[in-house]
C-alpha cells in the first residue's frame, strides 16, 4: 500500500517562505538538508505526517514561472524494487531506480513516474525520513 508523504515547490527566499507557511498553515521546520547547489526544507504540522518540501536553488534570483517551477507528489512504499517491477509490468513506464547519495552515503532510493497528464510522482523506499 502506498502513502503520500510530501509535495515539493521551488522558492526563492527560504526565510520568507518559511514565515508564510508558518503563519498561514502552522507548518514548522521538520528537517533541512543543505547541499552545494540547493537546500531542501521540510515543513509539517501536528495534523498530519504529510510534508511540504521547499527547494531553494542557490544562485537563483528571478521568480519561477510555473512552467519551470518543477514540483512533485511523493509516495513511500515498503518494497521499492517490487513496486518498480509491478509498475513496469503494468505498462506504467516508471523511470530508472536512483540511489541518492550526495555525500557518498545513500540517503534515499527512489524512482519517478508520470501520470497521464505528465505530473511527476516520486516513489521512495520507505525508511529513514521517508516513512
Amino acid at each position: 500500500m502506498a502513502k503520500a508523504i510530501h509535495s515539493m515547490i521551488r522558492v526563492l527566499d527560504e526565510a520568507r517562505s518559511r514565515e508564510f507557511y508558518d503563519r498561514a498553515f502552522g507548518l514548522k521546520l521538520a528537517d533541512r538538508l543543505d547541499f552545494e547547489n540547493f537546500t531542501l526544507i521540510y515543513l509539517s504540522n501536528s495534523e498530519t505526517g504529510f510534508e511540504l518540501e521547499l527547494t531553494v536553488n542557490k544562485g537563483r534570483t528571478e521568480p519561477y514561472d510555473l512552467g519551470d517551477g518543477y514540483g512533485h507528489l511523493a509516495f513511500s512504499v515498503d518494497d521499492l524494487d517490487a513496486e518498480h517491477v509491478r509498475m513496469t509490468e503494468a505498462g506504467l513506464a516508471p523511470r530508472k531506480l536512483v540511489d541518492f547519495a550526495p555525500g557518498g552515503e545513500v540517503i534515499a532510493r527512489f524512482f519517478f513516474i508520470a501520470d497521464p497528464d505528465g505530473y511527476q510522482i516520486e516513489v521512495l523506499q520507505r525508511g529513514g525520513r521517508y516513512l
